[in-house]
């Protein structure tokens, strides 16, 4: 592999890594109401768990409110199942034609829980991130040894590795800190 096939890889993997975390971000609740905290939710639909945003339209009409409305009026009821027995904690409300998720405001202590989920989540991705780091390294050491590389070749590919780790570490640091900034937003 050549520098370029070794950063490449890495970066590609390190891609992976901010999309995981931004989706992740996405399932912590704030203070107002988003559809991401029930979209990935799997409900039971002909035999196979489905993500719900495949089978019902989601809105916010509400600051505290988020709408369901399914496609097809015969899963309501799993959909409904499926809410209650998310960890959201959140109780649905049906009118067999729609649902109504209301969601309440965070107290204090709540919010402080979800900013140390979110710092959790984004102290994992970089362990991650290092991870990839410490993986593209060990290639290009390979690379090294197999005579790929010289020693030179090595130097600058560690250096470009370094850079991409510091450019999708300040990634992570940015996602969760507008998150944590979500969260506290009164």
């Amino acid at each position: 592999m050549s520098i370029e096939e070794i950063a490449l890889e890495a970066e590609e993997r390190m891609e992976k890594s901010i999309a995981l975390l931004s989706d992740q971000l996405k399932g912590v609740r704030t203070g107002r109401a988003n559809v991401g905290l029930v979209d990935s939710i799997r409900v039971e639909y002909y035999g196979s768990f489905t993500p719900l945003k495949q089978l019902a339209n989601l809105s916010t009409p509400e600051p505290q409110q988020i709408l369901i409305r399914p496609f097809d009026q015969q899963v309501l009821g799993d959909i409904v199942k499926a809410i209650q027995a998310s960890d959201l904690g959140l109780t649905p409300n049906s009118d067999n034609k729609v649902i109504r998720l209301n969601v309440p405001s965070l107290s204090v202590e709540q919010r402080k829980k979800l900013v140390a989920r979110t710092k959790d989540l984004a102290e994992e991705a970089r362990v991650a991130i290092r991870n990839i780091r410490r993986d593209a390294n060990k290639q290009a050491d390979k690379e090294l040894e197999d005579k790929i590389l010289t020693e030179d070749d090595l130097e600058t590919c560690k250096e470009e590795i370094q850079s991409l780790t510091k450019k999708f570490e300040a990634k992570v640091n940015d996602l969760a800190e507008k998150k944590s900034n979500e969260i506290l937003e009164v």
